[in-house]
């Protein structure tokens, strides 16, 4: 009986299997001769990110709305018209697909820019919240952190920050102060002469932070903060010029 009880059960394991891949080839072969009756563009991650807009969106996938109407489905190569999306670095990804009403459905995740490279001639540049360099753009500009010095100009013609030596530091700094609120309010911006010598300007006040190399960095912003929490409200914010973060267990200022 349980040899006999198998076999059934391995017969209507087969019949489901045959049945969903029978759907999904349906389903497939309806999809295909589907018209796009409209294109649906839905962008993510828009709050304070204007970069790209849905005329963008079209222009990256290489047609108009008006060529997209009427088409087959089933003769558009969305995984191409996906890729040709994910090639613009304000795009972090994109994903193509019908819905039941036939619409062609672009949806989009913008990247968002979390510092900028600045110089003081030539384009500026973006870093983006996962590393990756992103150029700026005459319709949108974000404040956010200032990165300068000559080390970190080096890292504008990598494609990610995280390729290049001390960026994946740096990236960790830049992180440790956007999601601190305070850090966030207070610096900006951080001089990044070498991988040894890194220098931090406030918002308020005048002083130098001398933060050295790109080591031990949430210890030395936690002792940044006693300065800030504990010594300036005593001593003056204006008593200070030059803070220095270099040496572990103790803070020096001038």
């Amino acid at each position: 009986m349980r040899f006999k009880f198998n076999i059934r059960r391995e017969i209507k394991i087969t019949i489901a299997v045959v049945v969903f891949f029978g759907i999904i080839a349906f389903t497939e072969r309806m999809q295909g001769n589907v018209s796009v009756k409209d294109v649906v563009i839905k962008l993510q991650n828009t709050e304070d990110n204007h970069f790209i807009d849905e005329e963008d969106v079209l222009d990256l996938m290489q047609f108009t709305a008006e060529n997209l109407r009427g088409a087959s489905i089933g003769q558009l190569n969305l995984k191409d018209i996906e890729n040709k999306i994910k090639r613009d670095a304000f795009v972090k990804n994109a994903e193509i697909y019908s819905d039941i009403k036939g619409n062609l459905v672009v949806n989009i995740e913008l990247r968002r820019p979390i510092a900028r490279i600045v110089k003081s001639y030539g384009p500026s540049v973006y870093i983006g919240e996962d590393g990756v360099i992103m150029p700026t753009s005459e319709k949108f500009s974000v404040r956010t952190l200032l990165i300068s010095g000559a080390q970190a100009h080096q890292l504008m013609h990598e494609e990610s920050i995280l390729k290049a030596e001390g960026g994946e530091e740096l990236f960790s700094m830049i992180n440790v102060i956007r999601k601190d609120e305070f850090w966030k309010a207070q610096i900006a911006q951080i001089d990044m002469a070498s991988i040894h010598k890194i220098t931090m300007y406030p918002q308020v006040g005048g002083q130098l932070i001398e933060f050295g190399k790109l080591e031990n960095i949430e210890t030395k912003f936690s002792k940044l903060k006693v300065f800030y929490k504990e010594i300036l409200p005593q001593k003056g914010w204006n008593t200070y010029h030059r803070v220095n973060l270099e040496y572990e267990g103790q803070i020096v200022t001038e």
